[in-house]
C-alpha cells in the first residue's frame, strides 16, 4: 500500500520521515478498515481455495463474505485438532493452507493439559515484523529523545520441541527471536537494546538473565526504558537482582565474568564491554544492600522514562508492585498479540493501565466478533457474528479470526470490550481470557482443571486420614516473586486424633501441581516464573462466613455459589484471618519439554 512520506500525521508530529511513513500507514489502513478487511479475506480465500478444509465446506473458490459466513462454521481448537495432528505427524498435503506450514507456535492456552499447536507459515514473520515496526513511531509521539539511549529489555527464548513429523513447536516469541528478522534486524537508533543477542538467545534462563542484568547495570545511565513481555517477567528480573547483586557487583569490580556463565557466545560478547569499574560496583553494593527497595528501578536506572510491559488482563495484579519498585513510572502497553495472530497497537501507549485500548490493525487477519453474553444467556452458536467495523462501543465480544496461516473462523477465547474507534477501526480493552480462573505468568488454569486437581489431591488425605475437603477457593498471590497459587481448604476431619500431617498436606500441594497443565508446570520447573503452590487450611465455618459476607453485599442466598477464585481484597483478608495452617509444595512437579505422542 502506498504511503505518503510527508512529515505530517493526524496522530501527531512524527520524529522523522521514517516515523511519518509508519504513522501515515496506520492512518490509511484504519481509515479504510472495511475495504482492507474485504481485501484480506479475498486474499486468504483465493490463495487457499484448493485446501482440503475449505473444499470440505464446498466454498468452491468463493471469496465473498456472504458465502464465507454461510458455509464455514465458527470453531474452537478441539474442532481443528484432527487436522493439526495430521500436520504434526508429517502430512504435507494442503490441509489448512496452500503455503507450507513452517512450524507450530505453541499457545499458552491448553487442550487436554498440553499447549495448543497453532500452524504458521513463513510470511507471518513479515506480518509480525510490520507490526513491530509501528511501535516506536507511535511511542516517539509521546516520549521524545528515545534515540539518545537504550532499552533494557529482559527477553528470553523458551524450550522448543519437534512434532513426530519433524516440525518445530515453540512459543511465538521464541520463534521471532530465533528468526533472521530479529537476529539481523537493521540498526534503528530508536530501538537499541542493552542485551546482546547472545544473551537473549541463550536457552539457560540463569545465564540469560544474569547477562542481561549485567549489561543493564553496565549501561545504567543510557537506559531510557525498561521492559519485559509481561509485568511478571520484569518483577522476576528485580527479584533476580535482589538475589544475585553481590555476584554482579563482583564481576563489575574485577572486570571478569562469573564462571557460572559458560555459554561461549555470551562470554565473547561480554568480554568486549566488561572492564573493571570500582565506582559502579560500589554504587550497586550501596543501593542493593539497602533493605528498602522502594524506587530501586529509578535509583539504579535514573533516566528511565517508562516501563514497557503488558499490565492488562491477569497482569493488572502486578501494577502496585511495579509502582513500588519504579516510584510510579508510567506503564506502557504497546501491542496486542497471541500465538494465533498479531492483532493491533495501543495508539495512546502512555495512558493509565486501566484505560489501555488496542486498535485492531485490519491488515493482520480477517476479524469477526461474537457478542459475549453472561452465563445463561443465548449461546454463541445461535448468535450472529459482527464484522470489525460494525462492533458497538460499550459491548463485549469474543474475538474470532481467519488467518493467512489456515485458521478459519477460529474462536481465540479473548473477551474484548469496545471503547471507541480510530477512524473506522475499533479500539478494544482486553477484559480477560474466557473461562480462565487463575494466572500468574503465561499459565491459564480454568475451573474444571482446578476442580480436578483438588479431587486428585484430596485422595491422599481421604485414604490415610479419613479427611475430606468441605469447600475450597483459590487466589493468585502476586505479593511473592514469583507469584504462586494459593488454595484455601476447609477440611472435615473425622478423627481429630488422626488429622492430616504437615507432610501429607504438603504432598497434596505437589499432587495438585502435577494435575495442572504443562504450561503451569513449565513455569514452575523450567522458567522459574511460578512459585510453589500453597494450601492454606482455614478453620471450620469459614465458607459460611464467606457466604454471609456476600449476602450482606447483596448476593441472593438462593443463587449463591462459592467462588472458585477470589481477588476482592476484603474477601482475601477474611480468608487469611481464618487460616490455621499453611503448606507448600515440597518439590517441583513433573515436566518434560517433549510433547505427548
Amino acid at each position: 500500500m502506498a504511503v505518503d512520506s510527508a512529515l505530517s500525521s493526524p496522530l501527531g508530529p512524527p520524529a522523522c520521515e521514517k516515523d511519518a511513513k509508519a504513522l501515515r500507514f496506520i492512518e490509511e489502513i484504519t481509515r479504510n478498515a472495511d475495504l482492507v478487511q474485504e481485501r484480506v479475506l479475498e486474499e486468504i480465500l483465493s490463495r487457499n481455495a484448493d485446501v482440503e478444509y475449505l473444499k470440505r465446506y464446498k466454498l468452491d473458490g468463493a471469496t465473498d463474505r456472504e458465502t464465507f459466513k454461510s458455509k464455514l462454521p465458527v470453531i474452537k481448537y478441539e474442532d481443528l485438532q484432527p487436522e493439526i495432528q495430521r500436520i504434526a505427524n508429517g502430512d504435507r498435503s494442503n490441509i489448512l493452507s496452500a503455503h507450507p506450514i513452517s512450524e507450530f507456535l505453541t499457545s499458552s492456552g491448553t487442550s487436554a493439559g498440553e499447549r495448543k499447536l497453532m500452524p504458521t507459515i513463513k510470511e507471518e514473520l513479515d506480518r509480525r515484523q510490520l507490526l513491530y515496526s509501528l511501535l516506536m513511531p507511535v511511542m516517539n509521539l509521546y516520549v521524545p529523545g528515545l534515540e539518545k539511549g537504550k532499552g533494557l529489555y529482559f527477553l528470553f527464548v523458551k524450550s522448543e520441541t519437534k512434532t513426530p513429523g519433524g516440525l518445530l513447536a515453540r512459543p511465538v516469541l521464541t520463534s521471532y527471536y530465533k528468526s533472521e528478522h530479529f537476529k539481523t534486524r537493521p540498526y534503528d537508533p530508536y530501538n537499541v537494546y542493552t542485551s546482546p543477542n547472545a544473551a537473549i538467545l541463550c536457552a539457560d534462563s540463569f545465564q540469560s538473565m544474569y547477562t542481561q542484568m549485567l549489561c543493564g547495570l553496565l549501561e545504567r545511565q543510557q537506559v531510557l526504558r525498561l521492559g519485559a513481555v509481561f509485568a511478571s517477567g520484569l518483577l522476576r528480573a528485580i527479584r533476580f537482582l535482589q538475589l544475585h547483586w553481590q555476584l554482579l557487583a563482583n564481576d563489575i569490580e574485577t572486570g571478569t565474568l562469573n564462571n557460572k556463565i559458560i555459554d561461549p557466545s555470551i562470554r565473547d560478547s561480554i568480554d568486549e564491554i566488561l572492564k573493571p569499574n570500582q565506582e559502579l560496583a560500589n554504587f550497586i553494593k550501596n543501593e542493593c544492600s539497602n533493605e528498602n527497595w522502594e524506587g530501586i528501578i529509578t535509583r539504579i536506572w535514573p533516566n528511565t522514562k517508562y516501563l514497557d510491559v503488558i499490565v492488562t488482563g491477569a497482569m493488572a495484579q502486578y501494577i502496585p508492585t511495579l509502582d513500588y519498585y519504579s516510584g510510579g513510572l508510567p506503564l506502557a502497553c504497546t501491542m496486542y498479540a497471541s500465538s494465533e495472530c498479531y492483532f493491533g497497537l495501543n495508539l495512546n501507549p502512555m495512558c493509565k493501565p486501566s484505560e489501555v485500548s488496542y486498535t485492531i490493525m485490519p491488515n493482520m487477519a480477517y476479524f469477526e466478533f461474537l457478542p459475549h453474553e453472561p452465563a445463561g444467556s443465548v449461546s454463541g452458536s445461535t448468535q450472529k457474528l459482527v464484522d470489525l467495523v460494525n462492533v458497538e462501543v460499550g459491548k463485549e465480544y469474543e474475538l474470532v479470526i481467519t488467518t493467512y496461516a489456515g485458521l478459519y473462523r477460529y474462536r481465540v477465547g479473548d473477551i474484548l470490550r469496545v471503547t471507541g474507534f480510530h477512524n473506522s477501526a475499533p479500539q478494544f480493552h482486553f477484559v480477560r481470557r474466557k473461562n480462565v480462573l487463575l494466572s500468574i505468568d503465561s499459565d491459564k488454569t480454568d475451573e474444571a482443571e482446578l476442580q480436578s486437581a483438588v479431587e486428585n489431591a484430596t485422595q491422599l488425605i481421604l485414604q490415610e486420614f479419613n479427611t475430606s475437603v468441605v469447600e475450597y477457593t483459590s487466589y493468585a498471590d502476586t505479593n511473592t516473586i514469583p507469584g504462586h497459587y494459593v488454595i484455601y481448604w476447609e477440611l472435615l476431619v473425622k478423627d481429630s486424633a488422626n488429622s492430616p500431617s504437615d507432610v501429607a498436606l504438603s504432598q497434596c500441594c505437589l499432587a495438585m501441581e502435577n494435575s495442572l497443565n504443562s504450561v503451569y508446570r513449565q513455569g514452575r520447573v523450567s522458567d522459574n516464573s511460578i512459585g510453589p503452590l500453597e494450601i492454606r487450611v482455614v478453620r471450620n465455618g469459614t465458607f459460611e462466613e464467606l457466604m454471609d459476607y456476600a449476602i450482606s453485599r447483596g448476593a441472593s442466598i438462593n443463587q449463591y455459589k462459592v467462588p472458585r477464585c477470589v481477588n476482592f481484597t476484603p474477601i482475601v483478608e477474611l480468608l487469611d484471618s481464618r487460616v490455621v495452617s499453611a503448606h507448600f509444595s515440597p518439590a517441583l512437579p513433573r515436566w518434560t519439554p517433549e510433547r505427548r505422542r
